[in-house]
């Protein structure tokens, strides 16, 4: 029998090469002679010395020139879970990807170096924050911040050990020795998160509140980093953990609480599990563990049910959803970067969807019942309305389609390259730039921005960081819903 793919509404294949090159332009340290991105040159090179180790390496998680641990380590985990679960759909980009996996593993490898230490920024972020400056320019303070034994970071070094062991799933098949030394640093960071246990709010404070700051407790980054470890190792010893513990994100027992979007714009959700981000894994631990369950190989009570639950609170047609929608479709929540919840939702309802597939399973919300193929076409809606398919005809990618963002808030890409401008550009020297009406001079290809407001209206401006900023973490399930979409809808 002959099959037909679905015609598709965009070129996801371009997009999928688009979203991965975009790594490139947020890289720090020195750069490879494979670099594609040519406006970047090298930068930061002498992170860690203040405190006499080498911490040169990773990415500036969104348009300034900090390197924030915490969601460079989530961006991370779900690149790889990207990778894992799409790779095979990615042709000549999987490599790509593999290459920019290896960016953030080799960072993360020189921060968990020592035993019970963990370095978990890099960079004095008000400092930072004060200049618009080339990362290639920085003469801002480079403070290195960690967490250690008496000064504990739980949440960080969870989502550390999370994106290890994830990663080192996806080495397998490239590097063998490289994927073991990553799971065997997964493990020691994992035991060292959950035996000194505590937040980095207390042990780093300022350093990364409010621009980081964990408002949702670390209780979810340790089994989400368990339940990654489950996966990579089949250990019971960490599916008992994820057991053990889930009783502690019981939204029975969650009231409201603070989840802080980037640059320090708090919102308010009710219920954890609907929520997933760089600062709340729920809903991401039971789409990840549901896929035991549905093989049969694991059994729980409260994983399919609280997976269904999250479903339930994304699809506009079901009577709980918590989300809003904006009248030309976007998923929104409030708050700032609002395209950081529409990639990361719509990645687990993708993925949730082929897992219920394979184990010919509905979703009921309710009296509405949900097909895995709903979920799908949900994915698809919110992907093609981020490439172009919204009432502005705006594609939120740059440099994907006709009309794109042309004055992002990225510090790098509104200032001049080195190539063109040699001379050294200070603190407040690019602020003329940064004021500018004019387009940026460099074009971060692949970027995804913050995106539009409810309204579906988008300020194409420097200034508006909340719609103009791209960030890391906006990417990293993007690119496995490109994957997918690449190759089953054709064009």
């Amino acid at each position: 029998m002959m099959v037909v793919k679905a015609l598709a509404s965009q070129d996801y294949g371009d997009a999928l090469s688009k979203s991965i090159l975009f790594y490139e332009g947020q890289r720090s340290g020195k750069l490879p002679p494979t670099q594609r991105m040519n406006w970047r040159g090298d930068s930061a090179l002498c992170d860690g010395s203040d405190l006499n180790v080498d911490l040169v390496g990773g990415y500036y998680d969104a348009g300034d020139n900090v390197k924030f641990n915490f969601p460079m380590a989530y961006t991370t985990t779900m690149l790889a879970w990207s990778v894992l679960e799409f790779g095979r759909f990615m042709g000549s980009d999987q490599q790509h990807a593999v290459d920019a996996l290896r960016w953030a593993t080799d960072y993360f490898l020189k921060a968990t170096n020592i035993p019970g230490v963990v370095y978990v920024q890099v960079g004095e972020p008000y400092g930072d924050h004060n200049c618009w400056e080339r990362p290639e320019d920085m003469d801002t303070p480079r403070n290195s911040y960690l967490v250690n034994e008496t000064n504990p970071g739980s949440e960080v070094s969870a989502e550390i050990a999370a994106a290890l062991a994830a990663s080192s799933m996806v080495f397998r098949f490239f590097d063998r020795k490289y994927s073991k030394l990553l799971l065997q640093r997964a493990t020691k960071v994992f035991e060292f998160a959950d035996k000194y246990r505590g937040s980095y709010n207390d042990s780093v404070g300022e350093a990364v509140c409010p621009f980081y700051c964990d408002f949702n407790g670390y209780e979810d980054e340790l089994i989400w980093g368990a339940a990654w470890l489950h996966k990579a190792t089949k250990s019971k010893f960490y599916w008992n953990y994820v057991v053990d513990n889930m009783h502690t994100l019981d939204s029975n027992n969650l009231h409201s609480y603070i989840i802080l979007n980037i640059n320090g714009h708090p919102s308010k959700f009710q219920g954890g599990y609907a929520e997933f981000g760089w600062d709340a894994k729920h809903a991401g631990i039971n789409i990840l563990v549901s896929k035991f369950v549905l093989n049969g190989k694991l059994e729980s009570s409260s994983f399919l049910p609280y997976a269904d639950k999250f479903v339930c609170s994304i699809l506009p047609e079901s009577p709980s959803k918590t989300v809003s929608y904006s009248p030309g479709g976007l998923l929104f929540k409030p708050g700032t970067c609002n395209l950081q919840h529409t990639t990361a939702l719509s990645f687990l309802l993708l993925t949730y969807a082929r897992y219920s597939k394979q184990s010919k399973r509905m979703i009921h919300c309710d009296n509405v019942v949900v097909p895995p193929s709903r979920l799908i076409h949900f994915a698809k809606g919110q992907v093609d309305y981020i490439l172009g398919k919204n009432p502005l005809n705006m594609s939120y990618m740059v440099g994907y389609g006709e009309k794109f963002p042309q004055k992002i808030h990225h510090r790098g890409a509104s200032l001049p390259s080195v190539d063109q401008h040699p001379q050294h550009i200070d603190c407040k020297g690019g602020s003329p730039y940064f004021g500018s009406s004019n387009p940026n001079p460099n074009v971060l290809t692949g970027a995804i921005v913050g995106g539009p407001d409810i309204d579906d209206s988008f300020q194409d401006s420097r200034a508006e960081f909340g719609q103009s900023e791209p960030t890391t973490y906006n990417n990293a399930p993007f690119i496995g819903l490109l994957a997918y979409f690449k190759t089953h809808f054709v064009r």
